[in-house]
C-alpha cells in the first residue's frame, strides 16, 4: 500500500507521489481550506489536488466534509481561509457560473436537466448559438451531436429530456460540461441511480475523459468501484484531510479503516437469530398490483428481518407500497397478528403500527426546510397537540432523546434536516417511525448513499431493534453483501413474482442470482 501522507493523520510529513496510472503535472491544488458554520468546523484546514489525466476518488463518510470542500472549489461558498491554485495561477470563484467559465465543472447526483425542454435546449441553456435575434436550433442541435460522438454515445439532441432514461440525462450533463470546455469535472455519486450495464457505459466514457487529460474527480460511497475507476483515493474524516493512498496498491480494508478510524467487519449472517417459534405478525396471501406484483405471499416472524432480494424492477419496491397502502392493490388479503385488516392508504397502515422508509427518503421520508424534532413528530404529532397547542417541551425531550439513542450528528434538535448529512438524515427518518412505536418496520434500501461508517450504525440499529425490541423488519435492498450480512430469512423476486424463499443459512450469492434471474415461463412449465 502506497500512502501519500507520512503519518495517516491530516497534517502528516508530505512525500511526493510517485506512484499510480498517472504522471501528469498538477492542475487543481487545494491547500489548507477552512471552512466553519455555525456550530460546525466543517473544514479543517484541508488539502487536495488533482493531476491531469487521473480519476481522484474523494472518500468520506457522511458530514466528513466532502461536498463542502466541492462548494467552496466552485464557488457556492467562499472558504474562511487556505488557498486553490487552478493552473498554476490562485483563484477565488463567487459563484459555479465563474467555476465553468474558468473549466471546472460538477455533474451532481441529482441532475439539475429541466425535463421540459429537450436535450441540445438543457446542454446549451444560457448559451444558445444565434442567428440575428433568434436562437439557431439547427446549430445547437449539430454541436450536441458533436459532443455526444466525442462521447461514444447515441442521444437524440432533439428529445425531450424528461424521456430518457436516467443514464441517459447523466451522459447529457457530462455532455454540457464538456461544452463548457471543463479541464477538470467532478462527479459526485454517479452511479447511484444506474444499471450494471449503465455503469460500464459510465466507466468507459471516464477513461475516455482521462486519456484525452482531464482531471477528474471521483466522489463516490461503492467501494467496489474505485480500484475499477480511480488512479489515487484522497480520504476525509470530521472535515479533515486524512491521506492519499494509490487506488492499485490499498485494499478496501485500508480505506475504510482511513475513513472511519476503526475496522469494520462485514461478514454474512450463518444462521437465523430470529427465535424458530416466535409468532407471526404479518401474512400477506396472493397480493397483486398493477403489472409488478403477480401472486406475491410471504409471513412475517416477530423479531425477524425478512430481506427482499432481486434486480432494479423486480417488484419488490411496488410490493411492499401495496402493502403499506402507498399503491392500490388489485387482490390479495393481509393479516396482521392473524386477523384480516383493510389498508387503503398509509395512514391505515401507521394506525396499524407499520411503517416505510422509502429507498428516496428526501421525497418521502423527511421535510427537507423543517428541523430535526419537526421531522420526529411528523407521525405522531396529535398525540402531542392539546387544543390544537404543540406541548413543545414534550417534542424537545423525545427527539433529544432519539438523537442520543441513534448517535445523530447534529449541532442540536432544531438543525434542519437539509443541512445534515444522507446518513443523518435517514437516522430522522428512523426516529419518526420509532417515535409512533410501529411494530413491523419496513426500510427501502436503507443504506443507499450512505458511506461504510454510517451503514455500520444502521446495521447494528436493525439488528437491535429485531433481537432486542422485537420489530419484525422487512428490508429490501440490490447490495447482495447486505442481504446476506442483515438477513434471518430471504425472499427473492424475478419480474414481479416470488421466485424463491430460504434461511439465511441456505443462502449464498449464487443461489440468490438463479432465483433473481430464472426465466419466470420455465418456472410455471415445471410446475
Amino acid at each position: 500500500m502506497r500512502f501519500r501522507e507520512g503519518t495517516g493523520t491530516p497534517h502528516g510529513t508530505r512525500h511526493d507521489w510517485k506512484g499510480g496510472a498517472c504522471m501528469g503535472e498538477i492542475i487543481l491544488q487545494m491547500k489548507g481550506i477552512d471552512k466553519t458554520f455555525p456550530g460546525v468546523h466543517a473544514l479543517d484546514h484541508v488539502d487536495f489536488e488533482v493531476r491531469k489525466g487521473e480519476v481522484h476518488a474523494l472518500m468520506g463518510e457522511n458530514g466528513a466534509g466532502k461536498s463542502t470542500l466541492m462548494k467552496v472549489l466552485t464557488g457556492i461558498y467562499s472558504k474562511d481561509s487556505g488557498t486553490i491554485t487552478f493552473e498554476g495561477r490562485e483563484v477565488s470563484f463567487a459563484n459555479p457560473r465563474e467555476a465553468q467559465k474558468a473549466g471546472i465543472v460538477i455533474v451532481h447526483q441529482e441532475l439539475n436537466m429541466m425535463g421540459h425542454l429537450t436535450v441540445a435546449q438543457n446542454i446549451f441553456i444560457g448559451r444558445e448559438p444565434r442567428k440575428g435575434i433568434l436562437i439557431d436550433d439547427a446549430r445547437m442541435n449539430a454541436e450536441a451531436r458533436k459532443l455526444f460522438a466525442q462521447l461514444g454515445i447515441e442521444i437524440d439532441p432533439r428529445e425531450t429530456m424528461s424521456h430518457l432514461t436516467v443514464a441517459k440525462q447523466q451522459m447529457c450533463e457530462i455532455a454540457k460540461a464538456i461544452s463548457h470546455e471543463a479541464k477538470v469535472i467532478i462527479f459526485d455519486e454517479p452511479t447511484a441511480a444506474l444499471t450494471d450495464t449503465e455503469i460500464e457505459q459510465l466507466f468507459k466514457i471516464i477513461r475516455d475523459l482521462r486519456a484525452r487529460q482531464y482531471g477528474i474527480v471521483y466522489i463516490s460511497h461503492r467501494m467496489d468501484e474505485i480500484k475499477r475507476i480511480t488512479d489515487r483515493v484522497s480520504v476525509m474524516r470530521d472535515g479533515q484531510y486524512i491521506g492519499t493512498l494509490i487506488s492499485s496498491e490499498c485494499t478496501k480494508e485500508d480505506i475504510i479503516n482511513m475513513m472511519v478510524g476503526r475496522v469494520i467487519y462485514e461478514e454474512p449472517k450463518t444462521h437465523s437469530h430470529c427465535p424458530p417459534d416466535a409468532p407471526v405478525v404479518l401474512r400477506v396471501e396472493h397480493l397483486n398490483a398493477g403489472n409488478m406484483v403477480k401472486d406475491v405471499s410471504f409471513e412475517l416472524r416477530k423479531g425477524e428481518i425478512l430481506g427482499f432480494a432481486g434486480l432494479v424492477g423486480a417488484g419488490r419496491t411496488e410490493t411492499v407500497r401495496a402493502l403499506f397502502g402507498a399503491d392500490p392493490k388489485d387482490s390479495g388479503e393481509i393479516y396482521i397478528d392473524g386477523q384480516k385488516v383493510e389498508i387503503n392508504s398509509p395512514k391505515d397502515a401507521v394506525k396499524l403500527g407499520i411503517s416505510y422508509l422509502s429507498e428516496d427518503r428526501k421525497r418521502f421520508g423527511i421535510v427537507l426546510k423543517k428541523s430535526i424534532t419537526e421531522n420526529s413528530t411528523l407521525a405522531t404529532l396529535k398525540s402531542y397537540t392539546t387544543k390544537g397547542f404543540i406541548d413543545k417541551r414534550r417534542e424537545e425531550d423525545v427527539t433529544d432523546n432519539y438523537v442520543k439513542v441513534l448517535k445523530t450528528k447534529t449541532p442540536g434538535i432544531d438543525q434542519l434536516v437539509m443541512n445534515l448529512s444522507g446518513g443523518n438524515q435517514q437516522k430522522v427518518v428512523i426516529a419518526k417511525w420509532l417515535v409512533n412505536d410501529s411494530r413491523i418496520m419496513i426500510f427501502d434500501e436503507p443504506t443507499r448513499g450512505i458511506d461504510v461508517g454510517a451503514k455500520q450504525e444502521i446495521y447494528e440499529l436493525m439488528s437491535r431493534l429485531a433481537e432486542q425490541e422485537g420489530k419484525a423488519i422487512i428490508m429490501i435492498s440490490s447490495e447482495m453483501t447486505e442481504i446476506l450480512r442483515m438477513s434471518d430469512r430471504i425472499l427473492v423476486m424475478c419480474e414481479g413474482r416470488k421466485t424463491a424463499e430460504f434461511d439465511i443459512s441456505e443462502a449464498t450469492q449464487e443461489k440468490i442470482m438463479n432465483f433473481a434471474t430464472r426465466d419466470i415461463d420455465m418456472q410455471e412449465a415445471a410446475r
